[in-house]
């Protein structure tokens, strides 16, 4: 691989000066100060349009870091997940707490003055039958 140097690295003082020279003499010295003032407009222009391309690359990549923010993403993504599933805890923890009939200990005798059907429930016990089968038996 080769380096090419700049033009202007093997250019002297006294080379410059005998472009100067001649520029003067091709353009005159009337004109000179407008070509200088010209050529630092162009400059300016360049360096402006320069900055401005740089701003806009910039400007582009700091929008495309904020929309493609991932952190920001997954904290978005937790919450849409955590939600629901928070809230279902919160019904499930009042649905626990709260008393219902299975939350008795099992065996444990219904209070009777807190069931409205406490006089009317006859359940028939085991001693019936066998006492009307015994009186079958007896009376043959």
């Amino acid at each position: 691989m080769t380096v090419l140097p700049l033009f202007l690295s093997d250019v002297g003082g006294s080379e410059i000066v005998l472009i100067l020279l001649v520029i003067l003499m091709f353009f005159g010295s009337k004109s000179i100060p407008g070509i200088a003032r010209t050529a630092g407009r162009t400059m300016h222009q360049i360096r402006q349009a320069t900055q401005d391309v740089q701003n806009e690359i910039k400007k582009s990549t700091d929008d495309m870091k904020s929309d493609f923010d991932l952190q920001k993403m997954v904290r978005e993504t937790t919450d849409i997940i955590e939600k629901p599933l928070l809230e279902e805890s919160v019904k499930m923890d009042q649905i626990i707490q709260t008393p219902t009939q299975f939350s008795k200990p099992f065996g444990a005798m219904p209070n009777p003055s807190a069931t409205p059907l406490a006089d009317a429930d006859v359940t028939p016990t085991l001693d019936q039958p066998m006492e009307e089968s015994n009186k079958d038996l007896a009376q043959e």
